[in-house]
């Protein structure tokens, strides 16, 4: 078809969205009201009808999405999107995904397995109801499959897939021959000093290994690395309503992840009998696993980085049949899958699974590998059971109880409610083992390195009303590293927190309106701290000296307006090239240890360790050279040729939808528009660029959130696009320019308003026969 046809196609793929449909499940009426952004908001008889609704009105808005987020979960990828998606499939694979929620389900309570049935009976009405299918299917010549329970588990194991941990320790673990004793300087940097959430406010020191802790596992390393030895975050925070200044709790944040399209997030509205929540659903999911209110407690998550993935060092015989373990040889599971390929044959992988897990990188026909041992897939998880009961929970106690059994994806829970109670809670299931796991992979072979059951949910950190009643998250370290468990090694540095800390001191800022300049803040420590070091610098040349006080002027904010910005940006760039060179780390690209999806890039971790190296002065990397060369000879390379354009052009993001390689005939279609953008991954407006790929915005906050919490009708919000996944729907990317701004939009959460305000009004009936 020609382009123009194209856009009459996904014109027609638009669902009805108004009018009486009968639904074959549904035991009485449901009422589905559109507000003005396309959000939907529906209202059920019971609590079946409402997960059968929402499955229904998600699969309406985003069945694309749902269908190939859940080929992705399982492997199945590469059968739409090609050779491009063959790597992520095969780890997929390797990870026995399919395995793993199958058996999760069959272990769930009632309740849930009832939540889900209901939800997958949605989704499948829909199927069935003989709306036009999204343009996508039409692009691919395919037909939409029939949605099962355990899909939702896959489609939510797929949104925190591995992350956190385990790429630190496949970084260091490759950077190991090259860096020797320095390896434990690669972490993220901690800013001086980390201010970690519990105790509120409190800084602490971080446990740096040595070598002679690492022993074993760098003896071992370094021996499997010998023969290739030449040869890769969100905000929230929660105010109490004694500084409120309405007397009630504020709860604010927003998710920072890539920028996939649709938006990972669809905002939506589900109430019956037993509850009425708003907030972000996960299209192919049940409930609200991440952000919502309920009437009675509101709720928001950042991303911990417990370490909740362990990599073991294995030991193989000849034919890869067994693996060592305490000094006998065990055998290991084998099996090989075929991975269909849209415009090429299958290929086959052979799936090596050990007592630790599955293997995820390395050749164990050369004798080692590396296994993963995940608490995603370990052992059986039961987080759905956690979703009813967080939609019941009145207050932050009974939520925090509700999340008992969460482990998917570990979490900063922030929680508020209308009794004046605020909170945190390090959700996540977190293995009992060594300090020294978090570091580099283990030798699996010696039995030293073992999980010794898990942390138990009463024993997991938590405040509940923490003084002085601020309390913000940002990745930053949960506790100290004296804290009683090991929890984590790596996390992100604490500028976003300690700047959020620091706005909230103003009592200007800490109201919905107040949330939104916070969002929007673009203060970036690491360019202060990048003046302080140009500072020192002298003898330079005309072009570079110039560059140098054109730097020591600017005021440190990453604006969308500031050249200077974008001048700070391409320097640091420079200085993190010249890093990798020196250091000889940069070489490290393409490694097999860094290879499994979505990989790990030496400029990108660099980036991120390179502010607490030159804070410092630390050149251990540098093989002779010096920060002040470097850096010297960084501000030349930039003054030679410096951006001319201001920072927002040069970052601003572009959306693409995954569709658009393969079909750029329909690309004008499929991808939304985007607009210039500030903030960079240090800034609370944390708009965060990917080192090897420039100055671009390749992540950021996909969604912005305030609940005021009491008189939840004044909450705000706003994602990065819209509600709709359908590339014609007005509502596709009809929010993006709000959020570009760093502006929120009414969240509508009453039902007289809404019943006022509706753009839209569909009624789901029961199927017939039966009565309503």
């Amino acid at each position: 078809m020609a382009k123009q046809d194209w856009r009459a196609a996904a014109e027609q793929a638009i669902p009805p969205l108004g009018g009486r449909l009968r639904l074959p499940g549904l035991a009485g009426p449901v009422t589905l009201l559109r507000d003005a952004e396309g959000v939907p908001h529906l209202r059920a008889e019971s609590a079946a009808d409402a997960f059968l609704a929402q499955g229904f009105v998600h699969a309406q808005d985003r069945l694309f999405q749902m269908e190939l987020n859940r080929r992705r979960a399982l492997g199945r990828s590469a059968e739409w999107l090609g050779p491009a998606g063959f790597a992520a499939d095969a780890l997929a694979r390797r990870l026995g995904m399919e395995a793993a929620c199958r058996r999760d389900v069959a272990a769930l309570g009632a309740e849930a397995r009832a939540m889900l049935a209901a939800y997958a009976a949605g989704v499948n009405a829909f199927l069935a109801s003989g709306a036009p299918r999204p343009v996508e299917y039409a692009l691919l010549e395919a037909a939409p499959e029939p949605w099962e329970d355990w899909h939702c588990l896959a489609v939510m194991r797929r949104l925190g897939l591995l992350m956190g941990s385990v790429w630190f320790k496949l970084w260091r673990a490759a950077a190991l021959p090259v860096a020797g004793e320095a390896v434990t300087l690669l972490r993220y940097d901690d800013g001086g000093g980390d201010l970690v959430i519990a105790p509120a406010g409190a800084e602490a020191e971080r446990w740096r290994a040595s070598l002679a802790e690492l022993a074993p596992a760098a003896a071992a390393l370094l021996a499997a690395a010998a023969p290739d030895g030449t040869g890769g975050g969100s905000n929230n925070w929660v105010v109490a309503g004694a500084l409120s200044g309405t007397g009630r709790p504020v709860l604010a944040g927003d998710p920072h992840r890539v920028f996939e399209v649709p938006g990972m997030y669809a905002q939506g509205h589900v109430a019956c009998p037993e509850f009425d929540a708003i907030g972000l659903t996960v299209p192919g999911v049940p409930g609200f696993p991440h952000f919502a209110q309920n009437g009675g407690v509101a709720w928001c998550v950042t991303h911990t980085f417990a370490d909740i993935h362990d990599l073991y060092l294995e030991r193989f015989d000849d034919g890869a049949r067994h693996a060592l373990f305490r000094g006998a040889w065990e055998p290991v599971e084998r099996r090989r899958e075929s991975i269909a390929i849209r415009g090429e044959a299958p290929r086959e992988i052979e799936v090596v699974v050990t007592r630790h897990g599955p293997v995820i990188c390395g050749d164990p026909a050369r004798g080692t590998a590396l296994a993963l041992r995940s608490v995603q897939f370990a052992e059986t998880d039961l987080s759905f059971d956690c979703l009813p009961r967080m939609l019941r929970a009145r207050s932050v106690e009974a939520l925090f109880e509700a999340t008992r059994g969460w482990g998917l994806i570990d979490h900063n829970l922030l929680a508020a409610d209308t009794a004046g109670r605020t909170g945190w809670l390090l959700r996540a299931r977190v293995p009992r083992r060594g300090r020294e796991n978090g570091w580099l992979p283990v030798p699996g072979w010696t039995g030293d390195h073992e999980w010794q059951g898990w942390i138990p949910h009463e024993a997991m950190p938590r405040l509940i009303d923490p003084a002085p009643g601020l309390l913000a998250t940002a990745n930053n370290r949960p506790v100290p590293d004296s804290h009683p468990d090991y929890l984590c090694t790596d996390c992100h540095p604490p500028y976003r927190s300690r700047r959020v800390t620091e706005l909230l001191a103003d009592p200007a800022l800490r109201g919905i309106e107040g949330a939104a300049r916070i969002h929007a803040d673009t203060l970036s420590a690491p360019a202060r701290e990048m003046q302080g070091h140009l500072a020192r610098l002298a003898g330079l040349a005309p072009e570079a000296e110039a560059l140098r006080q054109e730097l020591l002027a600017w005021d440190g904010r990453m604006t969308a307006e500031s050249v200077a910005a974008a001048r700070y940006i391409a320097l640091r760039l420079a200085l993190v090239r010249r890093l990798g060179a020196a250091s000889g780390l940069a070489g490290l690209a393409g490694q097999d240890w860094l290879s499994p999806p979505p990989g790990v890039a030496p400029l990108t971790q660099l980036w991120w360790a390179l502010p607490a190296l030159l804070r410092a002065d630390d050149a251990s990397l540098l093989r002779g050279e010096s920060w002040a060369a470097l850096l010297g000879a960084a501000l030349a390379e930039v003054a030679a040729a410096p951006p001319a354009e201001p920072w927002g052009a040069l970052h601003q993001p572009r959306f693409q939808h995954p569709l658009s390689p393969l079909f750029p005939e329909a690309a004008a279609l499929l991808d939304p528009p985007s607009l210039p953008v500030g903030g960079d991954g240090d800034t609370v407006q944390a708009n965060g660029l990917v080192a090897p790929l420039g100055p671009r915005a390749a992540y950021g906050a996909i969604a912005r959130y305030a609940f005021d919490v009491g008189a939840f009708e004044n909450s705000r919000w706003c994602v990065f696009l819209g509600a709709s996944g359908h590339p014609a729907s007005p509502h596709y990317a009809d929010q993006n320019p709000a959020w570009s701004r760093c502006e929120m939009l009414p969240m509508r959460a009453d039902w007289a308003a809404l019943e006022a305000v509706a753009t839209q009004r569909q009624s789901l009936l029961p199927d017939e026969g039966v009565s309503a």
